[in-house]
């Protein structure tokens, strides 16, 4: 008798859910934080190779760490949106993008108003087919923020972890990558940075390469020399992705796979823009490193004809800008259906880690963790996700368990643009 009454309340509030309960979304709120913090500026400032580096005028000289820092008083600034009900249910989410801000603000906000937060489908359906751009930019950007902040109401709703919501957990902790965006890769820097990361748990690592066309041939050589100077400091069982940043073309890309392919290379990742998808099938063609790219996805139908083609096997769609939690589950899907990974890019970490959490490993294996952007990214929040040998614990707290730390806000003003 005990167990039955402690089973009816713990699924009581999936119950009322089935049973039709609405929550009537009330307001849509974007919150400007500000604070500050002590830093040291000027260092890890390395840049990638960009699609606009193939113009002399527009490639910088190359990086240069200096020997230490300026340490003083570091600004942070955050927009989060927060999602009300007249019931009295809130969901938080952020930091987001201030593009997607303004077109949450000023055209989402007023057609979401009255509407069922508990309404998943329904909703993303509906916001989808509410603007003629809906299918990519910044109107999908705003569609899943929109999407994040009520799926993080609907774990605090019912008392529970987004990833309890999407299935359950699939495993006790997710693993992560340590993506090194900033760190040097000048020669004799890189690798000894890379075995540090190693020791530190990251054995998986991701590094930005930062020559392209419009460098020659000596700057061919010196991202292949990147490659095997980490190989050599990190030795056979340390994964190494590489990001190219849209900034290679085709005959480039071939070239340095052919020069590293020995050197078990994870991924190479965005060697092109996202819309040259017959260059990425030709280079998964020509080679055996896996091509992975999708942060630039914006929806479940762009995956579909890349994994059509077999034109990548690493899916990177990113929960920020794909349309949320709910697109990145039917991504997901696609992915488990071709046999492809899907390791959401990190913009943000809390959608992409939930989803993640919630699939199966062989779909899932990994979350991006960019070491230096998370160092304060996550300024505000009292739980700021902080990974351990590797790996990231999944924790209890309802919805994705974001908490602002008041004391860490100096200011705070509600934005509009309406």
């Amino acid at each position: 008798m005990q167990r039955r009454a402690f089973l009816g309340s713990l699924f009581a509030p999936f119950a009322a859910w089935a049973q039709g309960k609405t929550l009537s979304i009330a307001d849509l709120e974007i919150w400007r934080l500000e604070g500050s913090e002590p830093g040291v500026s000027g260092v890890n400032r390395q840049y990638q190779v960009r699609p606009l580096n193939v113009y002399d005028d527009q490639r910088p000289a190359p990086y240069m760490e200096p020997a230490e820092g300026r340490p003083g008083p570091q600004a942070r600034t955050a927009r989060y949106l927060v999602i009300k009900t007249k019931e009295g249910a809130e969901g938080l989410y952020g930091p987001i993008d201030e593009e997607a801000a303004v077109v949450v603000d000023r055209q989402l906000k007023p057609f979401l108003i009255g509407k069922n937060a508990l309404a998943v489908e329904t909703l993303w359906d509906q916001l989808y087919r509410l603007n003629r751009h809906s299918r990519a930019g910044h109107y999908m950007m705003a569609v899943s923020a929109v999407d994040n902040a009520l799926w993080d109401l609907r774990g605090r709703y019912f008392d529970a972890p987004v990833y309890q919501l999407l299935g359950g957990p699939t495993r006790p902790a997710a693993t992560v990558y340590g993506s090194t965006l900033g760190y040097s890769v000048e020669p004799g820097k890189a690798g000894p940075r890379a075995a540090e990361l190693a020791a530190k748990g990251f054995r998986h690592q991701k590094w930005f390469i930062p020559y392209g066309p419009g460098d020659g041939a000596a700057g061919l050589r010196k991202n292949i020399a990147l490659v095997e100077e980490l190989r050599a400091a990190v030795g056979p069982d340390v994964d190494l992705m590489f990001d190219a940043f849209m900034g290679w073309d085709l005959n480039y890309a071939m070239e340095w796979c052919r020069a590293v392919e020995h050197l078990r290379v994870r991924w190479i990742e965005e060697a092109f823009q996202v819309d040259k998808m017959e260059s990425f099938r030709q280079l998964a063609r020509e080679t055996t490193i896996p091509v992975a790219t999708g942060e630039h996805f914006y929806g479940r139908w762009e995956v579909k004809r890349f994994l059509e083609v077999e034109a990548i096997s690493v899916v990177q769609a990113d929960p920020e800008w794909c349309g949320g939690v709910s697109e990145l589950v039917k991504i997901c899907a696609l992915g488990s259906s071709f046999d492809a990974h899907v390791i959401p890019h990190g913009h943000n970490i809390h959608a992409a880690l939930h989803v993640v959490s919630s699939q199966s490993p062989m779909t899932c294996p990994l979350v991006e963790f960019l070491i230096l952007k998370m160092a304060s990214y996550y300024y505000f929040d009292k739980h700021p996700p902080v990974p351990a040998d590797g790996k990231l614990e999944l924790l209890s707290r309802p919805g994705f368990g974001m908490e602002l730390d008041e004391a860490k806000i100096d200011k705070r003003t509600l934005l509009t643009w309406a």
